[in-house]
């Protein structure tokens, strides 16, 4: 089954995403969810491998949402490798030097962005796009992607 064009993705996201304060807020709170759910998933204990270190179930993780964006758009995939690979350095950091452990921080993180971007739906008056169909919680982070993108020339 071929997946639907990504500009459809970015469309469809962006109806409930035209406030400013909604969208000022997504900048924000988008990529602090993702960085939180990456973190959360470097705190599981996973068996320690040579080349993965302890962080298994986050790379996992990753390799499978970077396969849906490749199946969406290699530009847009490529872009998320980066940011996935500035959370996982933001996580590790914090793994080995932060005074709280990782799962602690990620979860406040995630919880305080959660809030708020239902704050910048009420603002909105629209339900987030997460509720009509799950695959908008990837879809989230690459329509920022996109926007950085269109700002760079960069196509996608």
């Amino acid at each position: 089954m071929r997946s639907r064009p990504i500009q459809h993705w970015f469309d469809a996201y962006g109806e409930s995403h035209r406030n400013p304060v909604n969208t000022a807020i997504h900048w924000i709170a988008v990529p602090l969810i993702y960085f939180s759910i990456t973190g959360l998933l470097m705190a599981i204990p996973s068996p320690a491998y040579r080349f993965v270190d302890h962080y298994l179930w986050a790379l996992l993780a990753m390799g499978a949402v970077w396969i849906f964006y490749m199946q969406r758009s290699f530009s847009i995939a490529i872009g998320m490798a980066f940011f996935n690979a500035a959370c996982l350095s933001a996580g590790r950091w914090l793994d080995l030097h932060a005074a709280w452990p990782l799962w602690a921080i990620c979860l406040i993180i995630f919880t305080l962005a959660w809030i708020a971007q239902f704050i910048g739906h009420g603002v909105e008056g629209k339900k987030p796009s997460f509720l009509q169909d799950l695959q908008f919680l990837l879809i989230g982070p690459a329509w920022l992607m996109a926007k950085l993108y269109r700002r760079a020339g960069i196509p996608y």
